[in-house]
């Protein structure tokens, strides 16, 4: 899976799990947390549609890494064996 295809399935499940955001208000650096006000169910909602759309498995200690757009899509292209 390419870089662009997995950004597309993170915004994807950022747009499922808060319908109100304008995906392409996302800044790519910005923590979602802080730019799109998810909560903490919020954003485990949004791991746990990146494990079932990507059959990425995803431990808790790496949640940090997909608290922003860039650093998510790296790190699940990473996972996925995909290109970086």
């Amino acid at each position: 899976m390419t870089p662009a295809e997995i950004r597309s399935v993170v915004i994807d499940a950022l747009t499922k799990i808060a319908p109100e955001i304008d995906p392409t208000s996302i800044a790519p650096g910005a923590s979602f947390r802080d730019q799109l006000d998810l909560d903490s169910m919020d954003f485990l909602r949004f791991v746990l549609a990146l494990h079932d759309r990507l059959g990425v498995e995803i431990p808790e200690r790496d949640y940090p890494r997909l608290s922003t757009l860039d650093g998510a899509v790296a790190y699940l292209a990473s996972r996925a064996g995909g290109p970086r």
